[in-house]
């Protein structure tokens, strides 16, 4: 069944959408963002030693749930009738290279790098209410709930703009895999993959199709300095007649056209060879290719060798498909792991065997978990449990976990100055699937992942006066026992 929050015609999503629009016009038309300190009484924010100078953030789009990948929980096979609340994994759980610790199967090639990661099992998010997919992405790749007065910046648009580009040919900010047109939800895709009010040119290169990345980077046939200045005046002319040179500020215009040059750079850069995987020798492209996702794992490899700072890989979110799964959430998963378990496990590998690992800090995460019958946070109403109760299975396409759930979420980092071989956090062995010890916010997971990168969790500008941090209200806390 379609549920409401996807319902293209839902009044809560009109008006998301006016409210998005709203806060993207804002950014239009702000000047540029300066730095500030918190208030006038704050010494001068210190920044980090940073302990990673790239990261790779592995998206698992739609909502990945816990019990079936990193915090496996009492297993249960399929068997029709079988009641519901009998089942809390559908997967057993495997044994991997950490003494003590299993995860689910189907990631037996992630299960044995494990000793170089740290596992974060009580990521927690709040209850967003309706149009949960949109609303968490947003949050969690921005660190504000959706809707704000301003267009908030991706993570990667922050990294770019206060650390700037490792190679100055290579885009600081890449997203590989999600398409924003014909995807579904496109406005709220969107609204998360910019640089909001720092610029165009701090927004993401986005590489839909990993196979494909080269064609983005190759000159045009006959592309000469004289041709590309006269289509830079031309473009020029168009960035003053399109919506932002009609009443987007100098600023803004000026970042677009700054785009326009960098991605000059690069077309006439060494670099760009990075882009073309058909350079990767055989043995080692067939060891990534499960498809786009295992593909762009390879591409996001390259890219960090070739100087990137940040880049985003995702399964892609569309609704109702991949990690989004509401029904053959089993089957799904199932395929899901062959997509990305051997992919993930060689990109470690890779970047270990390169001496890159140490300083590029791999982050595999999802914007909420999954539950077969809690949705949303715990505390689900008596009527609720009580009907949950009286479920039962009896079609196989019903069995696999497929109902949201913010109470407890997994997290998985490696390198960038993390502790190699580490668990922190605990969920409850029962329902509800809690985080029971430790719990880490998305402000304070952002704080921990900037932090890595050099970066103050209070570090703020100001845009037309009002004071905008990296973490929202400057208020993240970098869980420090996660550091080496």
């Amino acid at each position: 069944m379609r549920s409401a929050e996807h319902s293209p015609h839902s009044p809560e999503r009109r008006e998301f959408l006016k409210q998005l629009s709203a806060g993207a016009l804002a950014a239009w038309t702000a000047g540029e963002p300066l730095f500030a300190q918190a208030n006038e009484a704050d010494d001068k924010i210190e920044q980090p030693k940073a302990t990673a100078d790239a990261c790779i953030l592995l998206w698992m789009g739609g909502g990945m749930a816990a019990p079936e990948t990193f915090d496996p929980k009492r297993y249960a096979p399929f068997e029709n009738g079988l009641p519901v609340e009998k089942i809390l994994s559908t997967f057993p759980a495997i044994d991997t290279t950490l003494d003590g610790v299993k995860i689910s199967a189907g990631l037996e090639n992630i299960a044995q790098v494990m000793d170089r990661a740290t596992l974060i099992r009580s990521h927690v998010q709040p209850d967003l209410g309706n149009i949960l997919h949109s609303r968490h992405q947003y949050h969690w790749h921005t660190g504000y709930v959706p809707p704000q007065t301003v267009a908030a910046p991706h993570l990667g648009a922050w990294m770019a703009r206060l650390l700037g580009p490792r190679n100055p040919a290579m885009p600081a900010f890449i997203d590989i895999g999600q398409r924003l047109e014909g995807v579904g939800e496109k406005e709220e895709l969107k609204a998360f993959h910019t640089a909001g009010f720092l610029g165009t040119e701090f927004g993401p290169f986005l590489l839909p199709y990993p196979d494909q990345a080269i064609d983005a980077v190759r000159p045009p046939k006959g592309m000469t300095p004289e041709r590309f200045e006269a289509r830079y005046r031309k473009y020029r002319e168009l960035v003053e007649r399109s919506p932002i040179g009609e009443r987007g500020s100098d600023f803004q215009k000026e970042s677009m056209l700054r785009a326009m040059e960098n991605a000059y750079r690069l077309l006439s850069s060494p670099e760009r060879k990075a882009f073309d995987l058909t350079l990767e020798p055989k043995a080692s492209f067939d060891r990534y290719n499960t498809g786009r996702f295992g593909q762009g794992c390879l591409l996001a490899r390259r890219l960090v060798e070739s100087g990137a700072r940040f880049i985003e890989v995702t399964t892609e979110y569309v609704p109702f498909l991949h990690w989004d799964t509401h029904e053959n959430g089993h089957e799904t998963v199932q395929r899901l792991k062959s997509e990305i378990d051997r992919p993930i496990a060689q990109l470690i590998r890779d970047l270990e065997e390169r001496g890159l690992l140490e300083r590029t800090l791999v982050i595999i995460a999802s914007e909420f978990s999954r539950d077969m019958m809690i949705e949303g946070v715990p505390g689900s109403t008596a009527r609720d449990q009580s009907r949950a109760k009286t479920d039962v299975l009896k079609e196989a396409k019903h069995y696999g976990l497929h109902r949201h759930f913010t109470g407890g979420t997994s997290v998985v980092m490696f390198g960038g100055g993390m502790k190699r071989g580490f668990v922190y956090g605990e969920t409850a062995d029962e329902r509800p699937l809690v985080a029971t010890k430790n719990p880490v916010s998305v402000s304070d997971l952002h704080a921990t992942i900037f932090t890595a990168m050099g970066i103050s969790p209070k570090t703020l500008l100001t845009v037309e006066k009002r004071p905008f941090y990296v973490t929202e209200d400057g208020k993240g806390q970098a869980v420090q026992q996660l550091f080496a």
